[in-house]
């Protein structure tokens, strides 16, 4: 059952749910740090947090890479290290959108790991997952844009240790995993014919095909980090999860650089600071938010996010 949340916060509306919503303008009252002995999230200071993404858009925009470090952490920090030093080799910095309108969904965990989810309606619905880590607030993923129908959550995390969803929930990047590394569908994971991991599925079988002459091989990983899920009203859960793709490409035989490279002249030269290449490997992080259905084995892609987080060369 949701709990009704009554602030009198500056520049904030009231609303009924686990979170509060935003006005227009993104207005957030002043907060003081929170501390890291307490392990719920106080609805003010998720507001506070949430205000950390305008200070993240400027180091983007300053090309201030030592502060997105800071400001991030799990994959949205792995996506901000090299890529960030990219952009100072020319490469374009990732276009950013002000998000307002947000919704706070406090998890109200009893040990030490303290995060929430917010949820901005503007301009595009998109899920973010804060992290409270060395004393600080910061950005563990997000933007996630959704897809489809906003599935909001209710209140509390899912424990890990919970017999039924808690195990569901544990288990779905695994079922990310074996489902995109296993071209020949013996595991028995599916999709939704719409979902977008199908489009991901369907890239990693006909790449290969696509850059020939050159020689294309991926690998898909999961991005290690705790488990973060929230409860959904229909007894399910929403589960932020992360994957790595690796892709390599080489050139045919004979040849000094790629027919038909897989990342733009930009990517390569930010990254690399070359114009050309005969290998090259990429590592991409894909972002995920996901629906588990209450009862049966139904997994949906709420929300799906891929960005480049590093590129080399052979």
């Amino acid at each position: 059952m949701r709990r009704r949340l009554l602030a009198l916060i500056l520049g904030l509306s009231m609303m009924t749910g686990c979170g509060a919503r935003r006005d227009a303008q993104g207005a957030a009252p002043e907060a003081g740090p929170s501390r890291e002995t307490s392990a719920g999230v106080e609805l003010a200071e998720a507001i506070q947090a949430f205000t950390l993404l305008r200070k993240l858009d400027d180091a983007w925009r300053d090309r201030d890479c030592a502060a997105v470090g800071r400001l991030t952490t799990w994959a949205e920090n792995a996506l901000g290290g090299r890529a960030c030093e990219a952009t100072r080799n020319g490469r374009p910095a990732p276009a950013r959108k002000s998000y307002t309108e947000a919704e706070f969904y406090l998890p109200g965990t009893a040990d030490s790991d303290r995060w929430f989810v917010a949820l901005a309606r503007e301009p595009d619905p998109a899920y973010f997952l804060f992290v409270h880590e060395g004393g600080e607030w910061r950005l563990g993923a997000g933007p996630i844009p959704i897809r489809g129908e906003v599935r909001e959550p209710t209140e509390g995390a899912v424990p890990t240790d919970d017999p039924a969803m808690g195990v569901r929930a544990r288990l779905v990047p695994q079922r990310y995993l074996t489902y995109l590394t296993d071209p020949a569908g013996v595991s028995g994971v599916t999709f939704p014919k719409d979902d977008p991991v199908r489009d991901l599925f369907d890239e990693l079988v006909r790449r290969p095909q696509k850059v020939r002459p050159d020689r294309l091989t991926a690998d898909v990983r999961l991005l290690v980090g705790p488990q973060r899920a929230l409860r959904l009203p229909d007894g399910g859960a929403l589960v932020i999860h992360a994957l790595e793709l690796e892709y390599r490409q080489r050139a045919r035989s004979g040849r000094s650089s790629l027919a038909h490279p897989i990342y733009g002249k930009a990517d390569l030269r930010g990254f690399t600071g070359r114009a050309r290449a005969a290998e090259l490997t990429g590592t991409e992080i894909a972002l995920v938010a996901t629906e588990i259905a209450g009862t049966g084995a139904k997994l949906t892609t709420a929300g799906l996010r891929r960005g480049l987080a590093t590129l080399t060369t052979g």
